[in-house]
């Protein structure tokens, strides 16, 4: 798939990787290229500076961990950032329902 394929819904995957609770930025790659069987694939460079615009608009908020000797920034979904994905889910469905009604016609009655 191609690496811009999730451009536009990237907010919503990670939103949605931390739905089951938090975690650091790692873990929230690894949990969409696992959910997608590896079809969709995260880069660092952008993930990490769309999970601080999230922190910024309030959907998630941040806390430093010690992991080791190493610090770790875990993430974790605000109230405001479940209402959000929410939202995404009912677009997404719309959005992918009016796709499969063009590419997929039903035949005629």
């Amino acid at each position: 798939m191609k690496a811009d394929s999730v451009r536009g819904h990237l907010d919503a995957l990670l939103l949605a990787a931390l739905e089951a609770g938090p975690a650091h930025g790692y873990a929230i790659i690894t949990a969409v290229e696992e959910r997608s069987a590896g079809a969709l694939e995260l880069r660092k460079g952008t993930v990490y500076p769309a999970l601080n615009r999230l922190e910024r608009l309030g959907l998630l908020r941040s806390a430093w961990e010690a992991s080791g000797e190493r610090r770790r920034r875990r993430y974790e979904l605000t109230d405001a950032g479940r209402r959000t994905l929410a939202e995404e889910r009912t677009s997404w469905r719309a959005f992918t329902t009016a796709i499969d009604a063009v590419l997929n016609p039903s035949p005629a009655p």
